[in-house]
């Protein structure tokens, strides 16, 4: 079975991408092409306010594009060294808010102290961030030019200051037209695309309906997160995305009920590493039939919910 996967290639300890390894377990003919580009903005800007922090509460990173930002101020204004010896000292004493293990570890990378990991997505960690002692200095939230609302309104709601700034913006890849055309020109249409972000579904969707033709119905669709899933709803329309796609569990920090509905769609939300073995065990389902799965995972371990998958869907519990 070819799947398309529609990401920046990331390698890991063994030098290869964990979802073309993991894929290639189970004889699934992955390929990855990245969809999405980042130009990033006011670096400036962040840079004098990094060199401040007394200025500011703490700090909030929830991509790893926004981490990258800063690595790259640190890098042009030749502040590494000043970073070194006191900054990133001055930042540990506050408090470094995250999302997700992999923006953690660009965190961890640049010297900083991570909290919030386990929370898994902007909603649980605006809650973290609420029960946590407040202080009266802003919190430095960098970030991309179409980040959610849910966490600033949540932290304003609450009473909790934040000053937040564009850092990014997300633009498409200069390669998308060129490389789907060699991937259909080689490998033909693929079995299942899945689709990492409503940015990267909407840069190359138009591209993918050309090249596929008449069999672009027949394509198994997977976004990866809820966002993804509701932008596609509205993009493809009923006939090829269920209604019952996407089931959140918010309270439950669990998966959701497996809905027996043919359908050509599964949602995997994680921001857990281990999300694309998650992601294999879907995909080798709807290689055998078209079931839904929906997946909302607030961090943690996925090997009791790839257990559950293996063993049959009747005993996921209910959203």
């Amino acid at each position: 079975m070819k799947v398309l996967l529609l990401k920046d290639a990331k390698d890991d300890d063994s030098g290869q991408d964990p979802y073309i390894q993991e894929l290639g377990l189970y004889g699934l003919e992955a390929t990855l092409i990245p969809v999405l580009s980042f130009e990033f903005l006011s670096l400036p800007i962040l840079s004098e306010k990094l060199s401040h922090p007394e200025g500011f509460g703490g700090l909030i990173f929830t991509s790893p594009r926004a981490v990258e930002a800063v690595k790259l101020c640190l890098e042009k204004d030749n502040k590494t060294e000043d970073w070194e010896k006191s900054l990133k000292n001055r930042w540990n004493a506050k408090s470094v808010y995250v999302v997700g293990s992999a923006t953690a570890s660009l965190v961890n990378k640049i010297g900083l102290d991570a909290e919030g990991a386990h929370s898994g997505n902007a909603e649980k960690l605006a809650e973290y961030i609420c029960s946590r002692p407040s202080s009266a200095l802003p919190l430095l939230f960098p970030c991309g030019t179409i980040k959610g609302d849910t966490l600033p309104k949540m932290l304003k709601d609450k009473g909790v200051p934040m000053e937040s700034m564009h850092v990014y913006q997300t633009i498409p890849h200069p390669g998308i037209q060129g490389n789907l055309e060699s991937y259909y020109e080689n490998q033909g249409v693929p079995a299942s695309i899945t689709f990492f972000s409503p940015s990267g579904l909407k840069y190359s969707l138009e591209y993918i309906q050309a090249l596929s033709g008449g069999s672009f119905d027949q394509i198994k669709v997977c976004p990866t997160r809820p966002q993804t899933a509701q932008f596609q709803g509205g993009t493809l329309g009923a006939e090829q995305l269920s209604p019952a796609l996407v089931h959140t569990a918010e309270k439950d920090n669990a998966l959701v009920r497996a809905q027996e509905d043919t359908c050509q769609a599964a949602v995997i939300h994680s921001h857990d590493p281990s999300s694309c073995r998650a992601l294999v065990k879907v995909l080798q389902v709807i290689a055998c039939a078209s079931l839904v799965v929906g997946i909302q995972q607030d961090g943690g371990d996925c090997p009791p919910y790839r257990e559950t998958l293996l063993t049959g869907f009747n005993t996921l519990p209910a959203s």
